[in-house]
């Protein structure tokens, strides 16, 4: 995917572009004041950093007319809302600071941080959600102890809890089977780990271009009627899927 900074975009016009990007995907178009609303700049502003968007071919503007998104453009604002909601996700799931205040430091930080630093960001949520000495409980704790003037708890009782844990997870072979599945049986708001992707084509290429691979989580966000499409997101991407490309997808649940 193209990034902004081969783009030169400025901390501002990725603001916009990022606006302009979340105003399309609630209501398929964006119009100044919209964009103008969800800054709380001044319209001058706004027609501004359209005019120098769409001299770099990232958005389609027209003065009085709606604008829409380049393929150009959708790529380099993907890239900086996944950054914008990887960094929020872990100051909430993992640190466990309050959502309005999380948000607006990922606001500030995802124009600086890099695909290296927030790959780890990703692998280290993931890591801790999987391992038997971590999982979400151990987020969790973090959190109480946070909210509890960092008083430490009953650590041998913790302990035990996370043996606990991994013994209820030595299941035989037989019940381990039945918590394979495809994605397409997925409930939202599960979270799932890839198996396998079988057949070939378009989703197996897109998957790995995200970097999805055996074991990378997945969180099933949206089931539309009848089971199709099915909106997930992927390490940190936001990816819409077909119900026949969702069942080549198979998953354990986590």
């Amino acid at each position: 995917m193209a990034a902004s900074s081969s783009l030169q975009l400025s901390s501002s016009l990725e603001d916009y572009l990022e606006a302009i990007f979340q105003i399309v995907r609630e209501k398929h178009a964006a119009r100044g004041k919209d964009i103008a609303d969800r800054l709380s700049v001044g319209r001058s502003s706004v027609t501004g950093a359209l005019k120098a968007l769409a001299e770099r071919e990232l958005v389609n503007y027209a003065p009085y007319d709606i604008i829409t998104l380049t393929d150009k453009g959708r790529d380099v604002a993907e890239e900086i809302v996944r950054k914008h909601e990887v960094l929020r996700e872990f100051f909430v799931k993992v640190l466990s600071i309050e959502e309005s205040e999380a948000d607006a430091a990922a606001c500030k930080l995802e124009h600086a941080i890099s695909e290296t630093v927030l790959e780890r960001f990703i692998e280290f949520v993931e890591f801790v959600e999987r391992c038997p000495r971590g999982g979400t409980k151990w987020i969790k704790g973090f959190g109480y102890y946070c909210d509890n003037d960092k008083k430490t708890g009953n650590c041998e009782h913790c302990v035990e809890l996370v043996l606990d844990d991994v013994r209820s997870k030595k299941m035989t072979e037989a019940a381990r089977q039945q918590g394979i599945l495809t994605l397409a049986q997925a409930a939202c708001g599960q979270r799932v780990a890839i198996l396998k992707i079988t057949g070939t084509g378009g989703i197996r290429r897109r998957l790995l271009d995200m970097g999805a691979t055996t074991g990378t989580l997945v969180e099933v966000e949206r089931v539309a009627p009848f089971g199709d499409p099915i909106e997930v997101k992927i390490k940190g991407y936001h990816l819409t899927l077909r119900k026949d490309e969702a069942e080549r997808i198979v998953v354990e649940c986590v």
